[in-house]
């Protein structure tokens, strides 16, 4: 399987910011680390193994980025303006930097977005942002609601970055319908131990309100928010989607 990891001082986060992308042809797939992980957790805890075969069969090409996550949402020293404007920060690195480097790669092609835990998030807000140059999105273990990690703070950046704040909102004849037409849009969820489905269901449910195609899987109460599900959840949909 090829690896290539590539790195450049981002402008629009002022720090370095790595990228590794596995194989060279296929459908793309960029993922999100969890928590204040790195570009490479999802390569060490075995899930790019788990889709391995996707990557060296020529039908997927994988990246994995680095968050911000550390500086922002889990960063208790921070004021929250500076926690949220980091956010709205990493989110422009991701569509004036990530997404043409993928593009140019794999031939003009969008990526679907995929993470687990604090990395659905990210993924599934992602998505939701920018229909229009992303195709859709698998979400694990996820929570969509950040307001828990600001006190009480409240501003655009927070607003905009909060998918059960705005996807409620959201009434337009540009976003919307291409949110109606996504490649994929799944939530998932365990039931297991440090699952929270109702945050999965929460979310879903306003996709329903929306009228956005969606599929909201939850899986049954021995499924924990822990790697060995998350190594099964996502190739059990790329083998669907691919």
């Amino acid at each position: 399987m090829e690896r290539r990891i590539t790195s450049w001082h981002s402008p629009a986060l002022g720090m370095e910011m790595p990228i590794v992308a596995y194989g060279n042809a296929g459908y793309p797939l960029l993922m999100f680390p969890t928590a204040a992980a790195d570009f490479l957790e999802y390569e060490r805890f075995h899930l790019v193994d788990s889709i391995r075969y996707h990557i060296e069969a020529g039908r997927l090409r994988a990246y994995s980025i680095n968050s911000v996550n550390r500086y922002s949402l889990m960063n208790e020293g921070a004021p929250p303006w500076l926690k949220a404007d980091l956010l709205t920060r990493y989110d422009r690195y991701i569509t004036d930097e990530v997404l043409p480097l993928i593009r140019h790669e794999a031939s003009g092609q969008s990526p679907i977005t995929t993470g687990a835990s604090m990395g659905a998030y990210l993924s599934a807000n992602t998505y939701f942002r920018h229909p229009d140059v992303v195709r859709g999105t698998i979400a694990m273990s996820g929570s969509y609601d950040v307001r828990p990690w600001f006190d009480g703070y409240n501003d655009d950046n927070v607003y905009f970055n909060n998918p059960v704040s705005y996807l409620p909102n959201l009434d337009d004849n540009y976003f919307l319908p291409r949110l109606r037409h996504a490649d994929a849009i799944v939530i998932l969820t365990g039931q297991g131990a440090y699952e929270a489905p109702e945050r999965s269901r929460e979310l879903s449910n306003i996709l329903r309100s929306k009228g956005i195609p969606h599929t909201l899987d939850v899986w049954g109460y021995d499924v924990d928010h822990d790697w060995p599900w998350w190594r099964k959840m996502l190739p059990h949909w790329l083998d669907r989607l691919l």
